[in-house]
């Protein structure tokens, strides 16, 4: 007999799949959030085991976790010893994930205090070496507490790792959806990109000609977004420079905006990274005089334009591996990689994503990755195009 869950199976991809993660659940509010959470974790492939703290069943059911995850919760450690069971032995979970993290289990934890289902999961992690995360939620006054700090510095010396919180001046949010997930995958999914300083630089450039008016495109700046959250889930530090852009940007990597050309010029001399990737659609041309205050309408205007300075060479100077874009318009396959190559080789860039511009600002697009001996269709969604790419040069696959 099957259970519901089977139906969400690895729906999302198999970035997870093998991989069982327990999923301790503490006394706070946000513990509602969690349902939410283990089906965005089994739609990657996990399995993801419940387990509650007493509190948390004051606020969450058993037998809702048990239709999201398809596995009884555990909410008190019988003669079956399931902390060992789980945590224990050479066959354990690969993650104990903290979800939502009071203060009280926090500071347990780190004075080895384990009187909850929770703190005694997390007692025989640690003392396992399995990796365990900590989404803390509270009020704030609760987690700027001196000892609570003391407390949270005192796990990631363990080499704890945490996850959010969000912070509003009021409360420490518990982390996101998006987050969480991102993040178990980049703790103990495939992680070539570990110890790496990738930099995405994406979105549209938005060249001035009044105080009102810009020469843009139709760039969402969704690929950058994408390939940011992949590199991130492999483990790399990122960094991510974006123009203008219509998709929500994730409020756990380090963001910079810019507007026109110039503005991102100004900011290439912070590059320091391994690895730059230059999915943005930049202008090539602006108006030669910009009108600093509003162009009467009624009068009509002429804008002469002139060539803006290309960035890919400026940026190649400051690293030594690059990948470009390179779209274009209605050309044969053939053509379009030819195009591609030429720019390779032009700039020297490790790679070049070619594509045609029918896919901007859509979720999916027919794109080839050019390399120097190479040229293949990743074509899809621009989530799976971001997988592939990194995949395939970083990956070794």
């Amino acid at each position: 007999m099957t259970h519901p869950v089977d139906e969400i199976y690895c729906e999302k991809g198999d970035s997870l799949m093998g991989r069982t993660i327990v999923m301790g659940i503490c006394g706070s509010i946000a513990a509602v959030e969690c349902f939410g959470t283990i089906r965005e974790l089994v739609r990657r492939g996990a399995d993801v085991i419940p387990v509650l703290t007493k509190d948390a069943q004051k606020l969450v059911t058993s037998d809702a976790l048990y239709f999201a995850s398809g596995n009884q919760p555990i909410t008190e450690l019988t003669g079956l010893t399931e902390h060992i069971t789980l945590l224990g032995d050479t066959e354990s979970a690969d993650l104990l994930l903290i979800y939502p993290a009071t203060a009280n289990t926090i500071s347990k934890i780190a004075n080895g205090i384990d009187d909850t289902t929770v703190t005694s999961m997390a007692t025989v992690a640690i003392g396992n070496g399995i990796p365990v995360a900590i989404a803390p939620a509270m009020h704030q006054a609760m987690y700027d507490n001196p000892a609570v700090s003391e407390n949270l510095e005192r796990l990631r010396s363990w080499g704890i790792h945490f996850i959010g919180p969000r912070l509003d001046g009021v409360r420490a949010k518990v982390a996101s959806t998006e987050e969480i997930v991102n993040t178990v995958e980049k703790i103990i999914g495939d992680d070539y990109l570990a110890g790496k300083r990738v930099l995405i630089i994406g979105g549209r450039s938005e060249e001035p000609i009044d105080s009102m008016r810009v020469i843009t495109n139709r760039s969402s700046g969704l690929m950058a977004v994408k390939l940011a959250e992949t590199a991130f889930r492999r483990g790399a530090d990122v960094d991510l420079w974006m123009g203008g852009c219509s998709v929500q940007l994730p409020g756990y990597i380090d963001v910079r905006r810019f507007s026109s050309v110039s503005d991102l010029i100004k900011m290439l001399d912070d590059i320091d990274h391994d690895i730059v990737i230059v999915p943005a659609a930049l202008s090539d041309f602006r108006p030669e005089e910009i009108d600093y205050g509003k162009i009467t309408s009624a009068e009509g205007f002429n804008l002469e334009l002139i060539p803006v300075q290309k960035v890919l060479p400026l940026i190649r100077k400051r690293c030594d591996t690059v990948i470009g874009f390179k779209a274009e318009a209605g050309l044969s396959k053939d053509k379009l990689i030819e195009k591609a190559r030429e720019r390779l080789e032009e700039y020297d860039l490790e790679a070049v994503i070619a594509n045609d511009t029918s896919s901007a600002g859509k979720t999916d697009s027919s794109v080839i990755l050019v390399t120097e001996k190479d040229a293949v269709d990743i074509s899809g969604t621009k989530a799976h195009n971001s997988e592939l790419i990194l995949d395939r040069l970083f990956g070794g696959q």
